[in-house]
């Protein structure tokens, strides 16, 4: 049985906060994105990636979720700032205010992270910020998008985006909830180094985390 917490008109169509059981779900126009339940494979997105720069890196993730990559990004001891880009305000109110704010123990309340409500493509393209990682978490995959407009993240002009906000030796980290080899050849025509790391999960295909260098 599942209940509905809140409902609200967002940037990508209806998004919904449902409970089920002990469990949170973010629903967006129908579509399943993401729940509470586990989160191993969001906090590796972070942790994987900061494991391989310096002390005191500048962090960007893409997408605010359920809060388990800020949260893994803030507990890593080579993190020095998190900038979070979410394009849904009710998303941030849900973990600034809301139930989600549980799940994470208040990470929007550390002074380290900064939240900025903009739709990632566009702030990409204006911003002149630079990272020592930057994860990728908007969607369920490069396949498999909210919306249309955000498939152009995962294609050559949206990397070459995340690239231009990379400073040397930095780590692109990207989320997916199954894996794409097409994905895999794109990043390997940008990158100098690109691993594949999967995570199993309960129940169908395992997530993916790509790290590119």
């Amino acid at each position: 049985m599942s209940e509905v917490v809140a409902e609200v008109p967002g940037v990508c169509g209806q998004l919904v906060l449902r409970r089920a059981g002990r469990a949170l779900e973010v629903i967006a126009n129908g579509t399943f994105l993401m729940d509470t339940r586990n989160g191993e494979s969001e906090r590796l997105l972070v942790t994987a990636a900061a494991d391989r720069v310096a002390p005191g890196a500048r962090v960007l993730v893409g997408g605010l979720g359920v809060g388990y990559t800020l949260r893994a990004a803030l507990d890593h001891p080579a993190t020095g700032e998190v900038v979070v880009v979410e394009r849904e305000p009710a998303v941030v109110e849900w973990n600034r205010t809301g139930p989600l704010r549980e799940v994470h123990g208040d990470a929007l309340a550390d002074p380290r992270a900064t939240v900025v409500t903009a739709d990632l493509l566009e702030w990409l393209r204006d911003t002149g910020e630079s990272f020592d990682v930057v994860c990728l978490d908007i969607d369920n995959g490069p396949m498999w998008t909210v919306t249309d407009g955000n498939a152009s993240l995962y294609e050559e002009t949206g990397l070459d985006l995340v690239a231009a906000r990379l400073r040397p030796g930095g780590v692109v980290a990207v989320w997916s909830a199954a894996d794409s080899a097409d994905f895999t050849r794109l990043l390997r025509t940008r990158f100098a180094d690109v691993r594949v790391l999967r995570v199993p999960v309960p129940r169908g295909e395992p997530d993916v985390v790509w790290l590119a260098s």
